[in-house]
């Protein structure tokens, strides 16, 4: 009897380790999720300017509140390590340097899309979801609408809901400080 043929999944560990090896470069756009290398694509110019808005208004109203991380990993199991666009993060004294964040470190974590948006509601807010990400918020470029995700339960967010322009958001973790979408999208 033929064996079949399996996908081989790739630990945290091993992901590093092909870094370290030259295998993955700096240069790469990857992501590891469920144990599979995912390729992104390039960062185009909308989806960057939108990165660098929201860092602005986050670092001008939560920067005493909150560690902002821009497109740096977040540990979500042996086999999960996205790379988010955004999280505001629990303040920690060492910046994260003994160890990266994990799903309880993070406050509101934020997904811009413009070409990747099939992907990050498909894909990635389930996985966020299943690993107790509080909350998320997908900013859907070519919508004109942020996507707020909140409560997340195994099967995903108990609460999703769109606001478009001309409403304000307040993050769950910071419910005095309120946002205009208008703001967010540009």
């Amino acid at each position: 009897m033929a064996a079949k043929p399996t996908r081989r999944q790739f630990t945290v560990a091993e992901y590093y380790r092909m870094g370290k090896a030259g295998i993955l470069t700096e240069d790469d756009r990857v992501e590891l999720i469920e144990g599979e290398i995912i390729q992104m694509p390039p960062i185009g110019v909308p989806h960057a300017s939108h990165v660098d808005r929201l860092l602005r208004l986050f670092a001008s109203t939560l920067l005493a509140v909150a560690h902002i991380s821009v497109q740096n990993p977040l540990r979500l199991s042996v086999r999960s390590e996205p790379v988010p666009d955004l999280m505001l993060l629990r303040l920690r004294p060492d910046l994260y340097s003994g160890a990266g964040p994990t799903a309880a470190d993070v406050l509101l974590l934020v997904e811009v899309s413009d070409t990747t948006l099939s992907y990050d509601l498909r894909i990635k807010l389930p996985l966020y979801a299943r690993h107790g990400v509080l909350e998320v918020w997908v900013v859907d470029l070519n919508g004109d609408l942020v996507r707020v995700h909140r409560e997340p339960t195994p099967t995903g967010y108990r609460i999703s809901e769109s606001r478009g322009r001309g409403e304000r958001i307040d993050p769950s973790a910071f419910p005095e400080i309120e946002f205009a979408v208008d703001d967010i999208l540009g």
